[in-house]
């Protein structure tokens, strides 16, 4: 296929050439009827490239069929053999895999350190998740994707699932081992989907980790926006073999999505698949050097370590990792993660990815050079500097595996929807989760619907909070109450 082409850019391009006059929805009607203030603001190319997706970048039948070729490109430019575009995210995305895989009261294999967007999608199916394990590092407090031998033994206990769902890579960068994974699923004949939301770049450069379609996966969800060049929501989902259908997972997706799709989202995708088709490699092998010598300088600065192979992978840890995710373990200063990330933004006007209670973390992409990672490290020097102002680190409760793995006592959707009642955070332990509680970033639950809290979970949030943890979605976000399951007299 030709990748120089760009369906949706040109199709944009030629409605401004046309003179196209719309008395259709978006009502701001090219920017005309925009304040002027928002238009400073953002610039007439927003609005101009703000038209319906049907009688405006496509006739009103889409004979054009501007986006199918431009996911057609999308799908090989990557090798998969169908792609869909969604601008409402991963979040969405993740969803429509997982309900074309298992439907209400059926099991899907879940590692437990899904994103939350995971969880919303059990509890609006009412799938039956078969929680899966990561492999936990208790030196370092944080969880590695599941081994392929943990799905294994899943299967052998629930051989009724109907197919696994893998996070690779996680949040901190680390990977499963797919193949091996998917050639378990593929065994008991059932799809493997891997929430691939920070892998948008995978498939560009032999010296990143692999990607779940090179891997055999069925179904691949990825965050263009995330480590690629779309724009906040831009997502795309692979499909490949026959355990699910294209019209299966196109309608599950359309079930779940918008009808006013941001064609604005569309362009940008397209446009980043044309960039990397042409230009990937080239900029990927400049941005994993760039992002070598950057581990080595922030590794040089006293009291900072930054997180590699030797660390991350390995037996009972991860199979492989992304280098581009700087992770740096801040236990030799005594500070607080959250604390660094707040006083790196407040005196360097520098935010960060992932902050927990002893790391931060700094994303590279292709777009970094060596003016931006300079900025970084001079911050970060500043920071060991003035690292005695944020001492003592507060304590965060981190429990180990046990004490984090709480029992799954009914549907997250049963838990979710049914009566609750609110109760102080020291009187929660051994009632049944009735929302979802999240650390975020990174967006892993600690606690989801249907799961019975226990004592160590509990002290974990509340000092986490205290230390500067967010738990956005809680409905008490200090979580000092939690809503959980309403009891019956006589329970």
């Amino acid at each position: 296929m030709d990748h120089s082409e760009a369906p949706v850019l040109e199709a944009l391009a030629a409605y401004w050439a046309d003179r196209q006059l719309p008395f259709t929805p978006p009502g701001h009607k090219q920017g005309l009827g925009a304040d002027p203030r928002v238009r400073e603001v953002l610039g007439d190319a927003v609005f101009h490239a703000d038209v319906l997706a049907t009688a405006g970048l496509d006739d009103r039948t889409s004979s054009n069929h501007v986006l199918e070729r431009a996911q057609e490109l999308m799908a090989d430019a990557v090798g998969a053999e169908h792609t869909f575009f969604s601008t409402c995210g991963s979040s969405l995305s993740v969803k429509a895999a997982m309900l074309s895989a298992a439907g209400p009261h059926e099991k899907l294999l879940v590692g437990r350190d899904a994103h939350k967007a995971v969880v919303s999608g059990l509890i609006l199916a009412g799938i039956r998740p078969v929680w899966v394990d990561p492999q936990w590092d208790p030196e370092r407090h944080l969880a590695h994707p599941p081994a392929p031998e943990t799905y294994r033994k899943a299967f052998a206990q629930h051989p009724d699932a109907r197919g696994a769902l893998v996070t690779s890579p996680t949040p901190y960068g680390t990977c499963a081992d797919l193949r091996a994974i998917t050639e378990v699923c593929h065994e008991h004949g059932v799809p493997v989907i891997v929430d691939e939301a920070w892998g948008a770049h995978l498939p560009f450069h032999p010296d990143l980790p692999a990607w779940a379609m090179n891997a055999g996966a069925d179904v691949c969800v990825t965050s263009v926006h995330k480590m690629g060049s779309g724009l906040e929501q831009g997502s795309v989902f692979h499909l490949q073999g026959d355990l699910i259908t294209p019209e299966t997972l196109a309608s599950r997706a359309d079930l779940l999505g918008t009808t006013s799709p941001s064609v604005l989202l569309y362009a940008a995708l397209d446009g980043w698949r044309r960039q990397m088709a042409e230009h990937g490699h080239e900029l990927y092998a400049r941005a994993l050097k760039l992002a070598g010598e950057v581990r080595g300088r922030i590794e040089a600065i006293d009291g900072l370590h930054v997180h590699g192979r030797e660390d991350f992978c390995g037996p009972d840890r991860a199979y492989d990792m992304d280098p581009l995710q700087v992770f740096i373990d801040l236990t030799a200063l005594h500070v607080a993660g959250y604390d660094a990330a707040d006083w790196l933004s407040e005196h360097h006007r520098i935010n960060l990815h992932v902050a927990d209670h002893r790391r931060i973390s700094a994303q590279l992409t292709h777009a970094d050079t060596d003016e931006s990672t300079g900025r970084l490290i001079a911050a970060l020097e500043d920071l060991t500097r003035h690292a005695g102002r944020l001492r003592p680190a507060p304590g965060v409760d981190v429990p180990g595996p046990d004490g984090l793995r709480l029992d799954q006592v009914c549907l997250p959707r049963d838990a979710f929807f049914g009566p609750v009642e609110v109760v102080p955070w020291d009187q929660a332990e051994g009632r049944v989760a009735a929302e979802v509680l999240t650390p975020y970033p990174p967006g892993i639950p600690a606690a989801l619907p249907g799961e019975r809290l226990n004592a160590a979970v509990l002290r974990y949030l509340r000092s986490g909070v205290e230390a500067g943890m967010v738990v956005p979605d809680a409905a008490d976000p200090e979580v000092k109450t939690l809503r959980v399951m309403a009891e019956t007299p006589g329970e």
